[in-house]
């Protein structure tokens, strides 16, 4: 990575503003998964150590632009607070003369949070003014959100216009471990993309056709592949759109690109439907492709015993129903028990890796399901073109 981290710059006495991603799940008012908070751990606490004071500010969900109790980043401070060991103050808002009261006064090793960045309507413009309203709250930025980091926001790219910008821990490592994938993989490289749309993937396809020695193809966008052979996949989700997309897509990765070989489908889409496994072009009338088969998992591991590097970006079919979730937690496994270098990246993988129970076991569970695919797309990311170079 050639950008500077929180490491080459000299932090004591400072006020640091970070970007953090606590875009966390909530129930009832309260933090339901910590892990975004948890990844966030190494950079406040170094920044902490290097006697810096610290101003945290992030997004919740989606608000209308506008305050909403719903969204509000008071559970995340308390959270935050439990996991350092020491208070965590909460502003009333991100920008504002009490905001800006609360973040002058703070001393060295005290922390604020700084309420949700999109109760306001110029975050998401990317608005100057409201970028230079936060740049004024510290003195030095630094951006360890990688999952908003695809996003041109003011508060992930307008900020470092005005502050030495530099990113953290976590932004350096998801940057070097997806960086492997685009510059200079080792090989044998082998990408899993599964899912269930190859609309919004299309770019990512041809991107990976032209550096990864193995594509494997699962989940519901192998159907639009599959009805780009001639197959009748009956009741699947097919994108018909893209059919001849799919088509060319295939004729450009040939034997590189593998699809199921077999499919588990159901009588209809729930959890107690009737499932058979059947080959992937004797999809019965009426029924539906919900996950892939033993047999393709047999073929994929194939491929996957001698990779040297593995990026994983989508599930292999429903795994959030059980009896549809035996060919995802089975690639899991595979990857888990390779001596390769195992990208998950981000959203639904990292939730199968979870899931699976075999997540401590992969080289990197990304925290950006939209930044990787990104990056892996070969586009430039925003939160990260700001940040100063080496």
């Amino acid at each position: 990575m050639n950008k500077k981290t929180v490491r080459d710059v000299e932090l004591g006495g400072q006020r640091v503003l970070m970007r953090v991603d606590f875009n966390v799940p909530m129930k009832d008012g309260a933090v339901t998964d910590d892990k975004r908070i948890r990844a966030s751990l190494p950079t406040i606490q170094y920044v902490i150590e290097q006697g810096a004071s610290l101003v945290l500010m992030s997004h919740l969900g989606r608000p209308e632009g506008e305050p909403d109790p719903a969204f509000s980043l008071g559970a995340a401070a308390q959270t935050l607070s439990s996991l350092l060991g020491r208070p965590v103050r909460m502003a009333p808002d991100c920008v504002g003369p009490e905001a800006e009261a609360l973040a002058h006064a703070l001393r060295p090793g005290e922390v604020l949070m700084l309420e949700n960045v999109r109760f306001h309507p110029e975050e998401t413009k990317n608005d100057p003014d409201f970028a230079r309203q936060l740049a004024a709250l510290g003195t030095v930025y630094v951006n360890d959100a990688f999952g908003s980091a695809h996003r041109a926001h003011a508060s992930t790219e307008g900020v470092a216009h005005h502050l030495p910008a530099v990113s953290g821990f976590l932004m350096e490592k998801e940057l070097e471990y997806l960086g492997r994938a685009i510059s200079n993989p080792e090989r044998p490289y082998v990408a899993i993309l599964g899912g269930a749309k190859i609309s919004d993937k299309i770019a990512v396809i041809s991107s990976l056709l032209t550096r990864c020695d193995t594509l494997v193809i699962g989940g519901g966008m192998a159907n639009t592949f599959l009805a780009a052979k001639g197959f009748d996949m009956a009741n699947s989700l097919v994108e018909r759109q893209v059919v001849d997309t799919a088509r060319e897509l295939l004729a450009k990765g040939g034997d590189r690109l593998l699809l199921p070989l077999d499919l588990v489908v159901a009588d209809r889409f729930d959890a107690g439907a009737e499932r058979r496994v059947v080959d992937a072009d004797k999809v019965p009338a009426g029924w539906r492709a919900l996950d892939i088969g033993p047999r393709s998992v047999a073929a994929f591991a194939e491929v996957l015993r001698t990779a040297k590097l593995v990026v994983w970006n989508g599930p292999m079919g429903v795994f959030e129903m059980p009896r549809f979730a035996e060919g995802t937690f089975a690639i899991a496994r595979l990857l888990a028990d390779s001596g390769a270098t195992t990208v998950i990246g981000g959203g639904d993988s990292a939730s199968a890796v979870k899931k699976a129970g075999v997540a401590a076991k992969m080289s990197h569970v990304s925290t950006g399901g939209g930044a990787s695919l990104e990056l892996l797309e070969g586009r430039v990311l925003p939160g990260v073109a700001a940040l100063l170079d080496r």
